[in-house]
């Protein structure tokens, strides 16, 4: 019933707005009487400012709706804040993860060696090294963050007819022998071989191939003498 007598005056007030001389003596009768109602209202609370001055719908919801648009937006921006920390502690962890070389020995035609102790390759020609990891000048591969890495090199050498094939690359970490690559044959003038290893590296390992004493390689004038190696993942170091 109380309802009904809301909504009786919400019609009487727009009965009165068709006749503009009674109009203000029936908004000010409306505005006392809604004053002065003391039952329960449809949507809990009445303003009188709302309703009389600015619109003709149920204005008491206009409150909690801007409040619930505040609280909505707040949260967005909590949100977007938490998804930009997230990000940036993703890019801080994979960042160190993009690492990855790839060189080659510039082309030759006499030979390299033989030497009487052993020798680091310098791969000068390089054609990737993300995370700078490798120095072309010293033919050094320094690990920027501890991991599991794989690496590969490529041992290629070609002499004369009557010359003696004979070589032997190694794979070097730390100064630890890891892997070798050899020939020593009178009978075959070209060979070439291919060593690949998965190595688990500190922050700072070094990794290399050097060229054993006394042994050579010769007449590579396309590059084939390769070293490279990636990140696989990386380990957290104790």
């Amino acid at each position: 019933m109380k309802t009904l007598t809301v909504a009786a005056s919400c019609v009487l007030v727009i009965l009165c707005f068709c006749s503009s001389s009674e109009s203000a003596t029936a908004i000010d009768l409306l505005r006392d009487t809604a004053v002065s109602w003391t039952g329960k209202l449809p949507c809990g609370e009445w303003d009188c400012e709302c309703a009389f001055t600015r619109q003709h719908g149920c204005c008491c919801v206009a409150k909690p709706l801007f409040e619930l648009e505040e609280a909505t937006f707040r949260r967005l921006i909590g949100v977007w804040e938490g998804l930009s920390h997230l990000n940036s502690q993703i890019e801080e962890v994979t960042a160190g993860c993009q690492i990855a070389f790839t060189a080659a020995v510039l082309p030759i035609t006499a030979c390299l060696g033989p030497f009487t102790s052993n020798v680091s390759i310098s791969y000068q020609s390089v054609s990737l090294n993300q995370g700078s990891g490798y120095n072309p000048a010293l033919g050094t591969f320094t690990a920027p963050r501890a991991g599991l890495y794989s690496f590969t090199f490529t041992a290629y050498s070609k002499v004369g007819d009557v010359e003696r094939l004979y070589q032997k690359l190694q794979l070097m970490k730390d100064g630890q022998l890891i892997a070798s690559s050899w020939e020593d044959n009178r009978e075959d003038s070209e060979d070439s071989s291919t060593q690949t290893v998965l190595l688990q590296l500190r922050r700072g390992s070094q990794v290399y191939v050097e060229l054993l004493s006394g042994r050579q390689l010769c007449g590579d004038t396309q590059s084939h003498n390769t070293f490279s190696g990636y990140l696989v993942y990386l380990i957290t170091e104790e």
